[in-house]
């Protein structure tokens, strides 16, 4: 049981084998899930319902299928009843923008302020007095004794730092002064009051409440718009309109009291009394901003949206009239008009028609699924993938389309044939194209010029990630051609106008464009998002795992050089065969690559890590056998273990199909007659499946010709030829290939391609001289190892066809 387990064939599971309990049956429901009829009707019906309600509101118009500057081609058209006239979206937009450009701003009293500012300056001189009395004492009682005059002294220095008022030591004094001399040099017990009652104090009153009554604003003038200003007084429910030559702001406030105090007194008194103004001052009209707004909105609520009326019977615009914008908006209003007096009949019909319009335009694509990718179409999930991808660009478009500012250009529709494309194909991609621009226009105002735009960059775009190489398709090259190609087109629309350059000069609609461009880059992050919920693998995730840095297979390079360069070799060739027949040669590569990852568990075992000693001399050959077919369920819990595709787990497991290991089946009935009987052929044949696309039958050929070829001596041209016809047919006639859709016309051009790149492997190289001695030791070498190596016996060579036999049986024993 060691050793079972040391090969890898010990009790555990195999990979191939029926499944058991709960994976079994959660397998089989997430299979029968796919595959299910009804759950696919869901959500074909799911689907069209989102695209009836994606018909953007009012459902029911009259479609414009004019624009302006092109002639009138129908007969002379009158009106069928009076209606109104509607103004355009810009003559809207512009009284709008003049509405709130004219509305005055809204400023309201605050007449807390104008008491608080005036209990601030009662404050500020109530402190101010005491200063001023023990001044004039200190000054007059000088000439005492000096006793006296140091008490006043101190006394007169406290009342100051008391008097909380920030006036330099020069304003104190010559504000102090002003007052010694205004009430006399003595000190009397009316001084408090004559300070009170001073030319000072009721200037500066006066100051106060002549620009609280005036107004001081609390936002600087020069920052205004307007010339004038509403003052609302919310304690007396009055407002009144203000010009701004009759209020001041703060610093138009200071200067009027500069100019007030300097009528009276000199210089230091004035700096005095503007300190204490500015201190005490405060705005008294404040801002309101909601209240403004509010004001705009109710000046937009009012404006019009028409602008006069069309009576009956008159002639609206005769046949061959150039179709100006001023008529343009009364055929725009006459179908408004039209479209708001349908009757209930008219606009279910009206409704009727454009689901039919829409249901014959995916129509066709629903056919394409059925009738050429039916692999798509019968699996629910990728089905899924599909409509839900179409589904996402039509409803965000729709949506956009009630927005009447932004344009359907910045909807990045090329997203989605481009993420099909490196999805599926190119053919589903620009079929989805197509379908996604006449839908997305004809929902949207059967929109012409978008249609066309979309379906010329959103194909170009989808042909830049056919053959997808590298990530910088998606974030460079893409997005470039997708942005030139529909600027070209809007472009071309523009300039075919008959109103000149202007329209092309809208530097907004290229704005959008290019954010749609920018907004291409998304495909990644959802290609990624994409593979882990739809279990889907694209060309994306293949480069990433082609790349022999990973840790696996840097893993399989060092474990086992030899089946390393064996699967470099395999990869060459399945690569080009792939690339001749129209297949997936990407795919073939990857798959390749790892295809015989499972040899790392023992690679000693296979032939091309062998330096000598052959490990099979030491089995019978039944446990031989085993050892070789343990690779593949060993690649196989490998590949889990490393969260490879499915899809390359696939190819470990049909690399070799249910073909027989020919060496050890053989070398078992050399046994006796006894033991002969008890040979079973399944024994010693791989468990499978079968190869079932195209991609598994290349892989599988490369696989056995290169090994093969590996084992030939003296390849030339003719042997290689003879050996890759042989193996083929081998291959063939087994019926390992019965699954596959490869015919035989690409099974030729396989065995070309094969024989192409072989040769030019195997091609003759000059020999060098050598000593006698060296040349006879080579040949021993040569002989020992053909003996030893795999268990092989020297068989007679009769012609081309038996060495290609030989070959083939090395193969399998490795």
């Amino acid at each position: 049981m060691n050793f079972l387990n040391k090969v890898g064939l010990g009790s555990k599971s195999h990979p191939n084998a029926p499944l058991m309990g709960k994976k079994k049956k959660e397998k089989e429901e997430a299979s029968s899930l796919r595959n299910n009829t009804y759950l696919r009707v869901l959500i074909i019906i799911a689907f069209l319902v989102i695209l009836c309600f994606s018909i953007p509101q009012p459902y029911f118009k009259q479609t414009l299928n004019y624009s302006i500057g092109t002639p009138w081609k129908n007969e002379d058209l009158t009106a069928p009843f009076t209606f109104a006239i509607q103004k355009s979206d810009k003559e809207i937009k512009q009284e709008k923008k003049a509405a709130q450009q004219n509305t005055i701003p809204i400023y309201v009293r605050q007449n807390n302020a104008t008491i608080k500012t005036k209990t601030r300056l009662d404050s500020v001189l109530s402190n101010i007095q005491p200063v001023v009395s023990t001044y004039i004492q200190w000054k007059s009682d000088k000439t005492d004794t000096s006793k006296k005059a140091k008490k006043d002294s101190l006394n007169f220095i406290q009342q100051k730092n008391a008097a909380n008022v920030s006036f330099s030591d020069q304003t104190w004094v010559a504000l102090l002064e002003h007052f010694r001399t205004s009430f006399g040099q003595r000190h009397s017990a009316n001084t408090g009051q004559q300070f009170m009652n001073s030319e000072f104090v009721e200037t500066l009153r006066s100051i106060v409440d002549n620009v609280l009554n005036d107004g001081i604003i609390n936002k600087p003038k020069n920052k205004l718009k307007h010339d004038k200003i509403t003052v609302r007084n919310l304690q007396q429910h009055t407002e009144q309109t203000y010009g701004l030559a009759n209020i001041r702001d703060v610093q138009q406030a200071g200067e009027y009291a500069r100019y007030k105090l300097s009528q009276h007194f000199n210089d230091g008194v004035i700096k005095a009394g503007l300190q204490l103004f500015n201190q005490i001052i405060q705005p008294n009209l404040q801002y309101a901003p909601e209240q403004t707004k509010a004001k705009i909105q109710q000046a937009i609520s009012n404006i019009s949206k028409t602008k006069g009326a069309i009576t009956k019977g008159q002639v609206i615009i005769r046949k061959g009239d150039l179709i100006t914008p001023k008529k343009y908006q009364e055929l725009k209003s006459l179908a408004e008009a039209r479209s708001q007096n349908a009757s209930n009949t008219q606009q279910w019909l009206q409704y009727g028609g454009e689901a039919i319009v829409i249901f014959s335009l995916i129509v066709i694509f629903f056919f394409y699924l059925y009738l050429y990718r039916r692999q798509i179409f019968m699996d629910n999930s990728r089905l899924l993938l599909v409509l839900l991808t179409l589904s996402v660009f039509i409803v965000a478009s729709s949506l956009l389309f009630q927005l009447t500012n932004i344009s359907l250009y910045i909807v990045p529709v090329a997203i989605a044939p481009i993420l099909l494309t490196i999805i599926f194909d190119s053919r589903v991609g620009i079929l989805s194209a197509v379908t996604l621009a006449l839908l997305i226009g004809f929902i949207n105002g059967s929109n012409f010029e978008f249609a066309a735009a979309t379906i010329v960059g959103c194909c170009l775009g989808l042909f830049s990630v056919r053959d997808i190489k590298e990530r910088s398709q998606i974030f460079f090259t893409t997005p470039g051609i997708v942005f030139l190609s529909y600027a070209v087109v809007v472009v071309g629309f523009n300039l075919s106008s008959f109103d000149g350059l202007h329209p092309s000069l809208n530097y907004m609609v290229y704005v959008h464009l290019l954010f749609n461009a920018v907004l291409v880059f998304l495909t990644y992050p959802i290609i990624l998002l994409v593979e882990k919920s739809f279990d889907i693998t694209t060309d994306l995730t293949l480069i990433e795992l082609s790349d022999t840095n990973l840790p696996l297979l840097k893993n399989l390079m060092n474990k086992a050089p030899g089946t390393f360069h064996h699967s470099l070799q395999v990869a060459n060739l399945a690569e080009a065969a792939a690339g001749n027949i129209q297949a997936n040669g990407l795919l073939c590569r990857v798959a390749s690559l790892y295809h015989d990852i499972g040899k790392m568990e023992n690679p000693a075992y296979f032939s091309e890590n062998q330096l000598g000693r052959n490990e099979h001399d030491k089995l019978k050959p039944r446990m031989s056998a085993l050892v070789i077919k343990a690779h593949v369920s060993n690649g196989v819990k490998m590949a889990n273990e490393y969260n490879l595709p499915e899809i390359i787990t696939d190819f470990i497991k049909t690399h070799h199909g249910t073909s027989v290991i020919k060496y050890f089946y053989e070398k078992a009935k050399e046994f006796t007659d006894a033991e002969k009987d008890e040979i079973q052929e399944e024994n010693y044949r791989y468990d499978g499946p079968l190869p079932f696309s195209k991609e598994m039958g290349i892989v599988m050929l490369a696989d056995g010709v290169e090994a093969a070829s590996r084992a030939m001596k003296d390849p030339n041209y003719q042997k290689l030829e003879n050996l890759i016809d042989k193996l083929v047919e081998q291959r063939v006639n087994e019926g390992q290939l019965s699954r596959t859709p490869l015919t035989f016309q690409d099974l030729s051009i396989i065995k070309e391609t094969f024989l192409n790149i072989l040769v030019g492997i195997y091609h003759s190289r000059v020999e060098y001289p050598e000593d006698e001695e060296d040349k006879k030791r080579k040949e021993e070498a040569k002989k020992k190892t053909a003996e030893k190596e795999n268990g092989e016996q020297p068989v007679p060579q009769k012609d081309h066809a038996s060495e290609a036999q030989t070959s083939s049986d090395s193969y399998y024993n490795s």
